[in-house]
């Protein structure tokens, strides 16, 4: 039995499955089991931040594992690495954020994030804003896009409400003495690479203030330079309640965490939160020495200008073949291609496979590009010159079904 034939026999399947078994990785290639290469423009949904088997991320991975990957009544007891990785933080955080929880999921930061506003504030309401995507927990789901997301899922979470993307009256419309808090992305990902501008930012950091309620920033996809800065928020001039982080924490190791303020900090108590494996060493160490490549090589300027390069190449994209891509959204190394239809989004994705390019698929007739923040100019090139060829056949297959 191969493996395709192996995952569909005895694995849970719950999302589509493109037909490739991918063997092993080196910075912004992949290779199947059968030794293909491909050019990486997923990241794994943004998580390899810095390649694959980038050496960093190996030689902490291992270092730690010959210590201790997990310790004696973890929480409990205090880290080295963990130490370390605490200070390191507060050399990037948004300036008030003095105060983190490690987690072992984007998600579970969220979730985190969120009951402790609830039990902090007293208040039972959380906001949120339509085409969000902030987890697949039960609490996170609820606040993810509108009920719809939760619908299959029963009972619902109570207390949530749901703001138009970039609507500020709307959102202020919602606002009560019961709001715990607000919860957005300052680039929606799944929501399809859609920003939040900084006018909207600080109208809504203004709002939360005027009525007590807690600013939760979700930048589980956008942190770690991913959109050019090292935290979104740090070119949108507003200083969050609660920053939750992820996905490139630790390039590829399961870590996440969330920054709060003294204040919030304040009103947590012993036993409010916890976590098995949550500040676990080898995630500390991992996180920690992907941190300090990333301060040390500037990654963040480089990222703002790889991502300037490849957005102008996008744009002469559009141009060329309207047809089929509408808008260009995104920033840094995070971009959406908005197409006319989920359909064609899955057909571009399947050409770009079988010539070598690995995209993301998205919700709402999006294509994702999430390269790694080490893609050289050459690989981007490259991928743009696949792209440039799928959306040549794509337009060619499309025109030659309307003919028929």
């Amino acid at each position: 039995m191969n493996t395709l034939e192996s995952e569909d026999s005895f694995g849970l399947t719950v999302c589509h499955k493109f037909p490739v078994a991918i063997e092993r990785g080196q910075g912004s290639m992949v290779w199947d089991e059968n030794g293909k290469a491909y050019l990486d423009f997923t990241s794994g949904w943004g998580v390899t931040a810095l390649g694959h088997a980038h050496p960093v991320v190996l030689n902490a991975l291992n270092a730690q594992a010959a210590k201790i990957m997990q310790n004696p009544n973890s929480g409990f007891t205090y880290s080295p690495v963990r130490a370390r990785l605490l200070s390191r933080l507060q050399q990037v955080l948004p300036g008030g954020l003095t105060r983190v929880f490690f987690a072992n999921s984007g998600a579970e930061a969220n979730d985190g994030a969120v009951k402790l506003a609830r039990k902090i504030t007293g208040r039972t309401t959380v906001i949120a804003v339509s085409g969000s995507f902030h987890g697949r927990t039960l609490g996170t789901l609820s606040l993810s896009g509108g009920r719809e997301n939760a619908a299959r899922y029963l009972p619902q979470v109570p207390g949530n409400l749901f703001a138009p993307f970039g609507d500020i009256a709307a959102l202020e419309n919602l606002m009560s003495d019961q709001v715990a808090a607000v919860i957005l992305e300052p680039v929606q990902g799944e929501g399809g690479v859609r920003a939040q501008s900084g006018e909207y930012m600080k109208a809504l950091e203004q709002c939360c203030r005027a009525h007590g309620a807690l600013l939760i920033v979700d930048e589980v996809q956008t942190g770690f330079c991913r959109t050019g800065t090292f935290f979104a928020v740090d070119a949108l001039g507003i200083a969050p309640d609660i920053l939750t982080m992820g996905k490139g924490i630790a390039s590829g190791f399961p870590f996440a965490a969330f920054a709060v303020t003294e204040a919030v900090a304040a009103g947590v108590a012993k036993g409010d939160h916890g976590g098995t494996y949550c500040g676990n060493p080898l995630g500390c160490a991992v996180a920690d020495a992907v941190l300090e490549y990333l301060l040390d090589n500037s990654v963040a300027d480089e990222v703002a200008r790889k991502g300037g390069s490849l957005h102008t190449a996008l744009r002469g994209l559009q141009q060329d073949y309207p047809e089929a891509i509408q808008e260009i959204r995104g920033k840094g190394l995070l971009f959406g291609l908005q197409l006319q239809s989920d359909e064609q989004v899955m057909n571009l994705t399947r050409l770009c496979l079988d010539r070598g390019l690995m995209v993301t698929p998205t919700r709402n007739a999006v294509l994702r590009l999430i390269p790694s923040l080490l893609v050289s100019d050459e690989e981007i090139a490259q991928a743009l010159e696949i792209l440039r060829g799928c959306l040549a056949q794509l337009q060619a297959e499309q025109r030659s079904d309307v003919a028929a």
